[in-house]
């Protein structure tokens, strides 16, 4: 098959996660098999089954923001613009280099701003009856605002919209951004995704569903991966940005390519709101049709950075999958969960997924999946699921899964730059 569309590369990466605050923070702490769960420290957790989270640590907005413009940010929004600026400085991208008409951003988020959402209904419920909001209370809440402040700072005014699929957000971010620079409809784009969640309406919530772990006891070691006794994800908060840019652009202007995006895919389970299909249909396929959209077989993959959200459904389903499509190649695989670390960021679990998978292509090292204890009969023991240590070895294209609530699926796959 011959694509009729441009070459994508990858120019630029911002994160901001519960293991650091920028890219190269992110990637020693994964590389290191570094927890980001702790008791979570910004509610009472006193009364919630579940008291721990990964949260983002050391982030002072006024850091960034001046302490007027802070305030009309909710937080999901203030870790976007921290991410992308990261993501836009590595790139070097500016008016001087580029058409800033052709130059877009796609921005995902399961949520949005729930924080802003709950400290106005706090403060409604506090006073009289008498409607008193906040006016930039909608601005602050809406999911495309994230997009709409980053074209904001940067000027950047090609195509600018928001992703929502749940935890698969960012990675339909990352997939239509590609898809827009392959079809010639833009030179460049900022994508991935941002997530702030850690509130009582969010642990609450999660909590309600029976759906996060409650090891309360030991919350470094609550995110467990195919272990056979996971109980649950833990929920996380953070951002994730690439500058996705197409290749001949890219070298115009002297950019620093660090890896080319080989094609993605989407699809459905169809099949319930919140447990995943039992035989991985939707996730077989999403594989599947990424493989596909990379021209790629089976076989060229070396590594998949998981969904694994360490819950006893989900982490089944996904291994099922796997080994359908991978067949005999799957134990030549390194698989890994790094949410075993993050915990499971949500509509941003596929920005900073995606950073982690480039970032093991480009290092030649996989991550691991901390926390195995006791091994789960439900999962073939010939299967590397790179437990407790990082392992080294090299890969030429790698594919990150994201799965979400709704049946939600999508996959991307990124393969060594070469000329």
């Amino acid at each position: 098959m011959t694509f009729p569309y441009k070459r994508v590369v990858v120019t630029g990466l911002g994160a901001v996660t519960p293991l650091g605050n920028s890219v190269s923070a992110y990637w020693e702490g994964l590389i290191n098999g570094v927890s980001g769960a702790d008791f979570i420290t910004q509610f009472d957790v006193t009364k919630f089954k579940t008291k721990f989270a990964c949260e983002v640590k050391k982030f002072n907005p006024e850091d960034f923001f001046d302490r007027k413009e802070a305030r009309k940010l909710d937080r999901f929004s203030q870790l976007a613009l921290v991410a992308a600026d990261e993501a836009v400085k590595h790139s070097g991208i500016d008016e001087t280099n580029a058409n800033l008409d052709r130059v877009g951003v796609i921005w995902g988020s399961g949520i949005g701003g729930m924080i802003t959402f709950i400290e106005e209904m706090k403060n409604f419920n506090m006073g009289d009856g008498t409607p008193r909001f906040n006016p930039f209370f909608i601005p602050k809440l809406i999911l495309d605002i994230a997009p709409g402040q980053i074209s904001m700072r940067y000027k950047f005014r090609g195509p600018n919209f928001a992703t929502v699929s749940a935890c698969a957000s960012s990675t339909n971010a990352i997939i239509d951004a590609v898809n827009y620079v392959r079809m010639g409809k833009a030179d460049a784009i900022v994508c991935g995704g941002s997530e702030a969640v850690v509130t009582e309406a969010g642990i609450g919530g999660f909590n309600a569903m029976k759906a996060l772990s409650e090891r309360n006891d030991a919350p470094s070691i609550a995110s467990r991966p195919f272990d056979l006794d996971r109980d649950g994800f833990v929920l996380g908060e953070g951002a994730g940005a690439l500058v996705v840019e197409e290749y001949e652009h890219a070298k115009r202007r002297g950019a620093n390519i660090i890896i080319e995006v080989a094609g993605g895919g989407l699809s459905a389970d169809a099949y319930h709101l919140t447990a995943p299909h039992p035989e991985g249909l939707g996730a077989f396929n999403v594989m599947k049709n990424a493989l596909e959209d990379a021209n790629m077989k089976p076989e060229d993959i070396g590594y998949i950075n998981v969904h694994g959200t360490s819950t006893p459904l989900g982490d089944v389903s996904e291994v099922a999958a796997i080994q359908r499509i991978f067949g005999d190649h799957a134990y030549n695989l390194n698989i890994s969960s790094t949410k075993s670390m993050t915990g499971h960021l949500l509509g941003a679990a596929g920005a900073i997924e995606s950073i982690a998978t480039i970032l093991a292509v480009n290092n030649g090292i996989v991550p691991p999946t901390i926390n195995h204890f006791t091994d789960d009969p439900s999962f073939d023991p010939r299967l590397n699921f790179t437990f407790l240590k990082a392992q080294k070895r090299e890969i030429n294209a790698a594919l990150s899964n994201t799965f979400g609530f709704g049946g939600h699926n999508a996959s991307v796959i990124f393969k060594k730059f070469a000329e």
